[in-house]
Protein backbone atom coordinates (compact mmCIF):
# COMPACT_ATOMS: atom_id res chain seq x y z
CA UNK A 1 0.00 0.00 0.00
CA UNK A 2 2.80 2.42 0.85
CA UNK A 3 4.38 1.69 -2.79
CA UNK A 4 1.12 2.53 -4.01
CA UNK A 5 0.91 5.77 -2.21
CA UNK A 6 4.46 6.62 -2.54
CA UNK A 7 3.94 5.90 -6.80
CA UNK A 8 0.36 7.98 -6.78
CA UNK A 9 2.38 11.09 -5.19
CA UNK A 10 5.07 10.87 -7.73
CA UNK A 11 2.74 11.06 -10.77
CA UNK A 12 0.57 13.87 -8.69
CA UNK A 13 3.99 15.53 -8.30
CA UNK A 14 4.57 15.02 -12.06
CA UNK A 15 1.50 16.30 -13.48
CA UNK A 16 1.54 19.35 -11.25
CA UNK A 17 5.11 20.53 -11.76
CA UNK A 18 6.50 22.87 -15.07
CA UNK A 19 9.83 20.24 -14.71
CA UNK A 20 10.31 16.60 -16.17
CA UNK A 21 11.10 14.11 -13.84
CA UNK A 22 14.98 14.11 -15.58
CA UNK A 23 17.23 16.07 -16.93
CA UNK A 24 17.32 15.95 -20.92
CA UNK A 25 19.08 17.68 -23.54
CA UNK A 26 17.23 17.65 -27.08
CA UNK A 27 18.31 18.12 -30.13
CA UNK A 28 16.55 19.95 -32.93
CA UNK A 29 17.30 20.63 -36.24
CA UNK A 30 16.53 23.40 -38.73
CA UNK A 31 17.14 25.08 -41.68
CA UNK A 32 19.39 28.07 -42.93
CA UNK A 33 19.59 30.60 -39.39
CA UNK A 34 18.23 33.78 -40.97
CA UNK A 35 15.28 32.22 -42.42
CA UNK A 36 12.34 32.81 -40.99
CA UNK A 37 10.95 29.54 -39.77
CA UNK A 38 14.25 28.81 -38.76
CA UNK A 39 14.19 32.13 -36.38
CA UNK A 40 10.81 30.66 -35.04
CA UNK A 41 11.71 27.26 -34.25
CA UNK A 42 15.16 28.91 -32.63
CA UNK A 43 12.96 31.29 -30.60
CA UNK A 44 10.82 28.35 -29.24
CA UNK A 45 13.84 26.23 -28.08
CA UNK A 46 14.76 29.60 -25.88
CA UNK A 47 11.19 29.80 -24.73
CA UNK A 48 11.07 26.37 -23.39
CA UNK A 49 14.70 26.43 -22.45
CA UNK A 50 14.22 29.83 -20.12
CA UNK A 51 11.08 28.32 -18.61
CA UNK A 52 11.13 24.80 -18.18
CA UNK A 53 13.17 22.99 -15.71
CA UNK A 54 15.13 20.02 -16.80
CA UNK A 55 15.18 20.13 -20.36
CA UNK A 56 17.64 21.75 -22.83
CA UNK A 57 16.59 22.07 -26.57
CA UNK A 58 20.51 22.16 -28.14
CA UNK A 59 19.50 23.79 -32.45
CA UNK A 60 21.56 23.24 -34.77
CA UNK A 61 20.58 25.42 -37.84
CA UNK A 62 21.53 24.47 -41.43
CA UNK A 63 20.92 21.93 -43.82
CA UNK A 64 17.47 20.51 -45.57
CA UNK A 65 14.64 19.82 -43.77
CA UNK A 66 13.48 17.14 -45.71
CA UNK A 67 16.47 15.13 -44.26
CA UNK A 68 16.10 16.44 -40.79
CA UNK A 69 12.34 14.65 -41.08
CA UNK A 70 13.87 11.78 -41.51
CA UNK A 71 16.53 12.16 -38.73
CA UNK A 72 13.53 12.52 -36.26
CA UNK A 73 11.72 9.37 -37.68
CA UNK A 74 14.88 7.24 -37.35
CA UNK A 75 15.55 8.43 -33.77
CA UNK A 76 18.61 10.39 -34.12
CA UNK A 77 17.14 14.26 -33.95
CA UNK A 78 14.24 15.00 -31.36
CA UNK A 79 12.75 17.79 -33.33
CA UNK A 80 12.93 19.07 -36.49
CA UNK A 81 10.95 20.95 -39.38
CA UNK A 82 7.92 19.72 -41.26
CA UNK A 83 5.30 20.40 -43.68
CA UNK A 84 2.40 18.69 -45.22
CA UNK A 85 3.94 18.08 -48.58
CA UNK A 86 7.12 16.74 -47.03
CA UNK A 87 5.49 14.51 -44.52
CA UNK A 88 3.17 12.74 -46.85
CA UNK A 89 6.15 12.10 -49.52
CA UNK A 90 7.97 10.59 -46.66
CA UNK A 91 5.07 8.42 -45.49
CA UNK A 92 4.69 7.66 -49.23
CA UNK A 93 8.27 7.45 -49.92
CA UNK A 94 7.98 9.16 -52.69
CA UNK A 95 9.94 12.13 -54.48
CA UNK A 96 13.14 12.98 -52.13
CA UNK A 97 12.62 9.82 -50.23
CA UNK A 98 11.94 7.42 -53.15
CA UNK A 99 15.39 6.43 -52.43
CA UNK A 100 15.25 5.97 -48.54
CA UNK A 101 13.76 2.52 -48.28
CA UNK A 102 13.08 3.25 -44.66
CA UNK A 103 11.28 6.61 -44.94
CA UNK A 104 7.56 4.99 -44.54
CA UNK A 105 8.40 3.01 -41.25
CA UNK A 106 10.70 6.15 -40.19
CA UNK A 107 7.02 8.32 -40.64
CA UNK A 108 5.24 5.84 -38.09
CA UNK A 109 7.77 7.75 -35.68
CA UNK A 110 7.15 10.98 -36.82
CA UNK A 111 4.70 13.43 -34.88
CA UNK A 112 3.69 16.82 -34.66
CA UNK A 113 3.98 19.35 -32.10
CA UNK A 114 2.20 22.61 -33.94
CA UNK A 115 2.27 23.78 -37.01
CA UNK A 116 2.41 27.92 -38.19
CA UNK A 117 2.13 29.82 -41.10
CA UNK A 118 5.27 29.47 -43.33
CA UNK A 119 4.89 32.90 -44.69
CA UNK A 120 3.81 34.08 -48.66
CA UNK A 121 6.56 33.33 -51.36
CA UNK A 122 8.09 36.48 -52.11
CA UNK A 123 9.21 35.93 -56.06
CA UNK A 124 11.67 38.90 -56.55
CA UNK A 125 13.17 40.82 -59.64
CA UNK A 126 15.47 44.23 -59.04
CA UNK A 127 12.54 48.00 -59.65
CA UNK A 128 14.15 48.21 -62.64
CA UNK A 129 13.57 44.49 -64.18
CA UNK A 130 11.74 44.18 -67.36
CA UNK A 131 10.00 40.80 -65.73
CA UNK A 132 6.80 42.62 -64.74
CA UNK A 133 4.62 38.76 -63.97
CA UNK A 134 6.54 35.56 -63.13
CA UNK A 135 4.77 34.64 -67.35
CA UNK A 136 7.68 37.12 -68.10
CA UNK A 137 11.24 34.65 -66.65
CA UNK A 138 11.07 32.84 -69.82
CA UNK A 139 15.01 32.75 -70.57
CA UNK A 140 16.09 33.90 -66.69
CA UNK A 141 17.94 32.80 -64.57
CA UNK A 142 16.89 31.96 -60.81
CA UNK A 143 17.22 31.06 -57.54
CA UNK A 144 13.97 29.17 -56.07
CA UNK A 145 15.20 27.16 -52.83
CA UNK A 146 18.12 24.89 -52.39
CA UNK A 147 17.72 21.66 -54.96
CA UNK A 148 15.84 18.79 -53.86
CA UNK A 149 14.02 20.80 -50.90
CA UNK A 150 10.80 21.80 -49.89
CA UNK A 151 10.93 25.59 -51.19
CA UNK A 152 12.19 24.35 -54.40
CA UNK A 153 9.52 21.83 -55.34
CA UNK A 154 7.13 24.15 -53.88
CA UNK A 155 8.57 27.13 -56.25
CA UNK A 156 9.00 25.06 -59.06
CA UNK A 157 5.46 23.27 -59.34
CA UNK A 158 3.79 27.28 -58.16
CA UNK A 159 5.66 28.62 -61.58
CA UNK A 160 4.61 25.64 -63.61
CA UNK A 161 1.32 25.77 -62.48
CA UNK A 162 0.62 29.23 -62.65
CA UNK A 163 2.26 30.18 -66.28
CA UNK A 164 3.42 26.58 -67.66
CA UNK A 165 7.21 27.58 -67.81
CA UNK A 166 9.02 24.24 -66.56
CA UNK A 167 12.23 24.48 -64.77
CA UNK A 168 15.24 23.98 -66.79
CA UNK A 169 13.30 24.10 -69.88
CA UNK A 170 11.84 27.76 -69.92
CA UNK A 171 14.11 29.32 -67.24
CA UNK A 172 17.29 28.05 -65.42
CA UNK A 173 17.40 27.04 -61.51
CA UNK A 174 20.85 27.74 -60.16
CA UNK A 175 21.82 24.97 -57.13
CA UNK A 176 22.92 26.61 -54.05
CA UNK A 177 21.89 27.12 -50.76
CA UNK A 178 19.82 29.28 -49.17
CA UNK A 179 22.88 31.66 -48.36
CA UNK A 180 24.20 31.43 -51.63
CA UNK A 181 21.20 31.77 -53.57
CA UNK A 182 20.61 35.17 -51.99
CA UNK A 183 23.94 36.35 -52.53
CA UNK A 184 23.59 35.92 -56.05
CA UNK A 185 20.88 37.80 -55.73
CA UNK A 186 22.43 40.60 -54.16
CA UNK A 187 25.18 40.38 -56.84
CA UNK A 188 23.40 40.89 -59.84
CA UNK A 189 23.85 37.67 -61.14
CA UNK A 190 20.24 36.17 -60.90
CA UNK A 191 17.01 37.75 -62.22
CA UNK A 192 14.85 36.50 -59.73
CA UNK A 193 14.98 35.48 -55.89
CA UNK A 194 12.52 33.30 -54.47
CA UNK A 195 11.96 33.46 -50.41
CA UNK A 196 9.02 32.54 -48.49
CA UNK A 197 8.36 34.03 -45.10
CA UNK A 198 6.13 36.56 -43.06
CA UNK A 199 7.19 40.59 -43.74
CA UNK A 200 9.07 42.18 -43.07
CA UNK A 201 11.96 39.35 -43.83
CA UNK A 202 15.01 40.24 -42.42
CA UNK A 203 16.82 39.10 -46.62
CA UNK A 204 14.00 42.12 -48.20
CA UNK A 205 15.48 44.81 -45.32
CA UNK A 206 18.78 44.47 -46.43
CA UNK A 207 18.07 44.13 -49.60
CA UNK A 208 16.35 47.48 -49.91
CA UNK A 209 18.65 49.70 -48.16
CA UNK A 210 20.52 50.20 -50.96
CA UNK A 211 18.35 49.44 -53.85
CA UNK A 212 14.29 48.88 -55.04
CA UNK A 213 12.59 45.53 -55.38
CA UNK A 214 9.33 44.57 -56.89
CA UNK A 215 7.62 41.31 -56.13
CA UNK A 216 5.71 39.58 -58.86
CA UNK A 217 2.61 37.19 -59.56
CA UNK A 218 1.66 35.12 -62.62
CA UNK A 219 -0.51 37.13 -64.86
CA UNK A 220 -3.62 34.96 -63.96
CA UNK A 221 -4.17 32.47 -60.31
CA UNK A 222 -7.27 30.74 -61.43
CA UNK A 223 -7.55 27.69 -63.67
CA UNK A 224 -7.30 23.64 -62.36
CA UNK A 225 -3.88 23.79 -62.68
CA UNK A 226 -3.90 26.38 -59.98
CA UNK A 227 -6.53 24.38 -57.97
CA UNK A 228 -4.53 21.46 -58.32
CA UNK A 229 -1.37 22.76 -56.97
CA UNK A 230 -2.90 24.44 -54.06
CA UNK A 231 -4.91 21.33 -52.74
CA UNK A 232 -5.66 20.87 -49.10
CA UNK A 233 -2.05 22.69 -47.96
CA UNK A 234 -1.69 25.46 -49.91
CA UNK A 235 -3.48 29.13 -50.20
CA UNK A 236 -3.54 31.91 -52.14
CA UNK A 237 -2.45 34.92 -49.91
CA UNK A 238 -1.52 38.51 -50.81
CA UNK A 239 1.91 40.31 -50.37
CA UNK A 240 1.10 43.67 -49.71
CA UNK A 241 2.43 46.58 -51.32
CA UNK A 242 3.88 49.08 -48.76
CA UNK A 243 5.93 45.92 -46.87
CA UNK A 244 9.06 47.46 -47.62
CA UNK A 245 9.97 51.16 -47.62
CA UNK A 246 11.68 50.19 -51.44
CA UNK A 247 9.61 48.45 -52.60
CA UNK A 248 8.11 49.46 -55.91
CA UNK A 249 4.63 47.35 -56.13
CA UNK A 250 1.84 49.78 -56.92
CA UNK A 251 -0.75 47.10 -54.99
CA UNK A 252 -0.82 43.96 -53.22
CA UNK A 253 0.65 40.96 -55.43
CA UNK A 254 -0.96 37.44 -55.55
CA UNK A 255 1.39 34.56 -53.89
CA UNK A 256 1.13 31.22 -52.39
CA UNK A 257 1.71 30.16 -48.58
CA UNK A 258 1.36 26.95 -46.72
CA UNK A 259 2.03 25.10 -43.35
CA UNK A 260 4.89 24.38 -41.75
CA UNK A 261 5.85 22.69 -38.47
CA UNK A 262 7.74 21.46 -35.58
CA UNK A 263 7.79 17.69 -36.00
CA UNK A 264 9.04 15.69 -32.43
CA UNK A 265 9.99 12.00 -32.50
CA UNK A 266 7.25 9.77 -31.87
CA UNK A 267 8.27 8.02 -29.15
CA UNK A 268 9.69 10.86 -26.85
CA UNK A 269 7.62 10.28 -23.72
CA UNK A 270 4.75 11.48 -23.44
CA UNK A 271 5.30 13.91 -20.22
CA UNK A 272 8.10 15.41 -21.60
CA UNK A 273 6.46 16.57 -24.76
CA UNK A 274 3.64 17.89 -22.60
CA UNK A 275 5.63 19.95 -20.69
CA UNK A 276 7.16 21.37 -23.47
CA UNK A 277 4.36 21.97 -25.41
CA UNK A 278 3.00 24.50 -21.85
CA UNK A 279 5.95 25.88 -21.49
CA UNK A 280 5.95 27.24 -25.11
CA UNK A 281 2.47 28.53 -25.11
CA UNK A 282 2.17 29.83 -21.56
CA UNK A 283 5.13 31.69 -22.16
CA UNK A 284 4.99 32.99 -25.74
CA UNK A 285 3.75 36.99 -24.53
CA UNK A 286 7.99 36.87 -23.74
CA UNK A 287 8.09 37.01 -27.28
CA UNK A 288 8.13 40.94 -28.66
CA UNK A 289 4.81 41.76 -30.62
CA UNK A 290 6.41 43.23 -33.02
CA UNK A 291 7.80 39.40 -34.20
CA UNK A 292 6.01 38.75 -37.28
CA UNK A 293 5.97 35.11 -36.78
CA UNK A 294 4.60 35.63 -33.41
CA UNK A 295 1.52 37.91 -34.50
CA UNK A 296 0.72 34.79 -37.13
CA UNK A 297 0.62 31.83 -35.10
CA UNK A 298 -2.52 30.68 -33.01
CA UNK A 299 -3.15 27.54 -31.07
CA UNK A 300 -5.86 27.42 -33.74
CA UNK A 301 -3.48 26.98 -37.24
CA UNK A 302 -1.50 24.85 -34.75
CA UNK A 303 -3.62 21.83 -34.35
CA UNK A 304 -4.92 22.15 -37.93
CA UNK A 305 -5.33 18.66 -39.21
CA UNK A 306 -2.78 18.56 -42.25
CA UNK A 307 -1.79 15.42 -44.50
CA UNK A 308 -2.92 13.20 -41.43
CA UNK A 309 0.36 13.76 -39.43
CA UNK A 310 -0.62 12.83 -35.33
CA UNK A 311 0.01 14.97 -33.04
CA UNK A 312 2.01 13.64 -30.28
CA UNK A 313 0.11 12.47 -27.04
CA UNK A 314 1.97 15.06 -24.78
CA UNK A 315 0.93 17.72 -27.08
CA UNK A 316 -2.31 16.30 -27.80
CA UNK A 317 -2.81 16.48 -23.90
CA UNK A 318 -1.81 19.87 -23.45
CA UNK A 319 -3.83 21.24 -26.18
CA UNK A 320 -7.17 19.66 -25.02
CA UNK A 321 -6.60 21.13 -21.54
CA UNK A 322 -6.43 24.60 -23.12
CA UNK A 323 -9.61 24.02 -25.13
CA UNK A 324 -7.89 24.20 -28.42
CA UNK A 325 -9.09 20.66 -29.06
Amino acid sequence: MNHLLKGAALSALLAASPAVAQDQTLRMATIAPSLGQAITMATFANIVNDNLDGVTIEVAAGGAATLHQLEVGRGNLDFAMTSPTIYALMVNGRAMYQNEADAPEAAENLDLLMWFPYGQYHYTVRADSDIEYLDDIEGATVFIGPQGGGAYNAARNWIEASTGLVVGEDYEAISANWQTGFQAFLDGNIDMYVNGCLDPCQQFIQVTETEAIRFIGPESTEGDAVEAFLGNFSYLEEIPANAYANQANDGPTWSHNTAVGIAVRGDLDEETVYQITRAFWENLAQVTSEAPWAQAISMEYAVRDLAGMPLHPGARRYYEEAGAL
